[in-house]
């Protein structure tokens, strides 16, 4: 994964790879998925990067995985990519299966500028993916009933970028969005098996 040296090139590095980016019915259902995360570590540099591999649709844990890198840019919001990037990279090719999609705690096109963490590096790595996080970032929704598969579209800029979903009845709703290589009604229906 490239490192700009500013935000003037990673700005020109998410252009670039927007261009990339595709949204498009899921064209097989997958065999293993991914779920990936970072974190850091307290007052040091670095960071860790976790990518865990399931059967699909059982959901039976495969194999994970974890790399540690440097945190080698800074925290900027609608740049998390760069920050967190490399490690995810290195902790998805430590698996011994390649998935055949991965989710990621964070957004995919439901981004200012359409380049979530989960868009970013699908486009990449060029494999399907979507983002799954707790919170918004961009777009206005209405709230979605309560039951497990209710759900509400993100709008933003006049567009529907992902969807507010209940994963369980009566508890916070997820922010879903395509990352790459799939389409929102795919990327609710992964989510909720």
């Amino acid at each position: 994964m490239k490192l700009p040296k500013d935000i003037k090139e990673a700005r020109k590095i998410q252009e670039t790879l927007r261009k990339k980016v595709k949204i498009i019915p899921l064209k097989k259902v997958p065999n293993f998925i991914a779920g990936v995360d970072a974190a850091f570590f307290k007052d040091e540099d670095k960071v860790i990067g976790v990518a865990a591999l399931y059967k699909y649709p059982e959901m039976i844990l495969i194999e994970d995985s974890f790399a540690i890198t440097k945190a080698s840019f800074p925290y900027i919001p609608g740049f998390l990519s760069f920050r967190e990037g490399e490690a995810i990279i290195e902790a998805i090719k430590g698996l011994k299966t390649k998935p055949d999609l991965i989710l990621f705690d964070g957004q995919g096109i439901a981004h200012p500028k359409g380049m979530g963490i989960a868009t970013h590096i699908g486009a990449l790595l060029d494999i399907p993916t979507i983002g799954c996080a707790k919170s918004r970032l961009v777009g206005e929704y209405k709230e979605p009933r309560p039951k497990k598969g209710d759900w509400s579209p993100l709008r933003y800029n006049g567009k529907t970028i992902g969807a507010v979903l209940r994963t369980k009845d009566n508890v916070r709703p997820l922010f879903i969005s395509p990352g790459h290589k799939i389409d929102l009604k795919s990327s609710i229906e992964i989510v909720l098996v």
